[in-house]
């Protein structure tokens, strides 16, 4: 009897302690975000969430492909650093199920110019440094063939690769390498297009890009940075209030006041 009275003292403190513990999992968000802008942003409104009872734990990471095994694994609630087109991709090649639950801001793609400091007089055979990911690629070139550089073809769209080009009358040099490697290796490249975070981190400043991506079309909701959770938990309580907080006339000043157009609230 006294067994059986101890055994089920030991049940029920397990699940007191369960209820705790899933109590305070409730009130923590965990997420995954590139170092800038996302975790600049992020951190702008912990003490909203706080004041509504939640922790925000940030975790920086320097890649993109951790941040997005982590919310698959539940190892954070919900991760800030990639576009849509991005996490799709990365859904039908890592069997994720991964699912935007909040556009916040889009990053302009860019042109650095290193060697060669002008679009105007871009030497023959001129090395071009692109993201390696296929849809930083894709867009990348689409860059490369807004300014007149290449010429793509007609149904290449957000999927165009290397083999969709019919025209480049430079011999670019076209070089895959990963993004967050590019500003590293801009020395010994003509130019580069760089993602926004990468080119923030690296200390480039947009007003003197060679060339700046047209958001005067659908690039910036195509390719509009998201909060990205697991399927199955976008409406949990606390990732609503993560997108409320995120979605805040506060979030909106800071991002127009420090980015100088590098970055653009989109809500």
């Amino acid at each position: 009897m006294k067994r059986f009275i101890s055994l089920t003292l030991v049940f029920v403190l397990a699940l007191l302690c369960f209820a705790g513990c899933s109590k305070t999992d409730d009130k923590t968000i965990k997420i995954g975000a590139s170092p800038a802008p996302h975790a600049e942003i992020l951190n702008l409104i912990k003490e909203d969430l706080a004041a509504k009872g939640y922790t925000l734990e940030i975790k920086e990471y320097s890649d993109y492909v951790l941040p997005n095994e982590d919310v698959e694994s539940g190892d954070l609630d919900a991760n800030y650093f990639q576009h849509t087109p991005y996490m799709e991709n990365f859904n039908q090649n890592h069997n994720t199920h991964l699912k935007a639950v909040a556009s916040i801001h889009y990053e302009p793609y860019c042109i650095y110019g290193s060697k060669t400091t002008s679009l105007e007089n871009v030497p023959e055979g001129a090395k071009v440094l692109v993201p390696n990911d296929s849809t930083n690629e894709a867009r990348a070139l689409n860059l490369l063939q807004q300014v007149g550089l290449i010429k793509l073809k007609a149904d290449a769209g957000i999927g165009a690769t290397k083999n969709d080009i019919v025209e480049n009358s430079h011999n670019l040099d076209i070089v895959e390498a990963e993004a967050a490697a590019i500003p590293r290796l801009m020395p010994d490249a003509d130019f580069a297009i760089i993602n926004g975070n990468y080119a923030l981190a690296a200390g480039l400043d947009i007003s003197k890009a060679l060339a700046v991506e047209d958001a005067s079309g659908d690039a910036a909701q195509t390719y509009a940075n998201i909060v990205a959770v697991k399927s199955g938990n976008e409406n949990l309580p606390k990732i609503q209030a993560l997108i409320k907080a995120l979605k805040s006339d506060d979030v909106k000043n800071f991002i127009n006041e420090k980015y100088n157009g590098a970055v653009v609230a989109i809500f």
